[in-house]
């Protein structure tokens, strides 16, 4: 009987340390796929008062939609607003809270930048105009919708550059900017790390292209179909 209590003993001590085992090599498992699948690039799109509304509403959507996927989970998108005050109202009415602002020290591996109709205060805003020049210095991409592409001008991103902005813009922005190779008649134009287009629904096209050089075709065709965009290619015929 004492034998028998023994190896009783000792195989309950096994039994023990091997559920503890199984217990920390589990945990070992899910740490490691957090990690992995843990948000370290940042998508930053600003904001201001009276922004257009599909400059900042498509990327949000396609990349939103893109990072609750595993093969996108490490990107994040940030809503950045260009003053201390985080709620603003788009040309449209739409209210949005952003994340985060312009004074806040953080880098982005991609910076979006939308437009407004009036531009003028945009372009002699000393703060925003440094934040882009800051954040071109790191970030993988640089990107924008409509004017938005002045604004990148401005800081200097599209010297040398070929780019587009809204249509019927293109002249304003080769007047305003010699140095940019202004291409006309381009709904999404792209070159060396930057991205620009035509803004409004085109700013889909934009962020899809985006996207694709983000990750793949394939998975860029993924988004594409998941949110429905890819109906838009039958949407016009008769």
């Amino acid at each position: 009987m004492g034998f028998i209590l023994y190896n009783y003993d000792v195989m309950e001590l096994y039994m023990n340390k091997k559920r503890r085992w199984m217990i920390m090599f589990v945990g070992a498992l899910l740490f490691v796929s957090n990690s992995v699948y843990a948000a370290t690039s940042k998508i930053g799109i600003l904001v201001f008062d009276n922004f257009l509304t599909s400059d900042v509403t498509a990327p949000i959507e396609v990349f939103g939609a893109a990072t609750k996927k595993a093969w996108f989970s490490s990107y994040e998108v940030v809503v950045i607003s260009i003053t201390q005050n985080k709620e603003v109202t788009s040309e449209e009415g739409l209210k949005i809270i952003a994340e985060k602002t312009i004074y806040d020290n953080f880098k982005l591996d991609v910076l979006i930048v939308p437009s407004a109709y009036e531009m003028d205060g945009l372009l002699k805003n000393k703060d925003l105009i440094q934040y882009i020049k800051k954040q071109n210095q790191s970030a993988s991409w640089m990107a924008s919708n409509c004017s938005g592409a002045f604004l990148l001008g401005e800081a200097g991103v599209l010297d040398g550059k070929k780019a587009t902005t809204w249509a019927g813009g293109e002249k304003g922005l080769a007047k305003a900017y010699p140095k940019i190779k202004v291409q006309y008649d381009k709904n999404v134009v792209i070159d060396n790390k930057v991205i620009t287009s035509n803004g409004g629904p085109v700013s889909y096209q934009a962020a899809f292209e985006l996207l694709t050089k983000l990750s793949s075709e394939k998975f860029s065709k993924e988004i594409s179909e998941a949110i429905q965009f890819n109906r838009l290619e039958s949407a016009f015929q008769p």
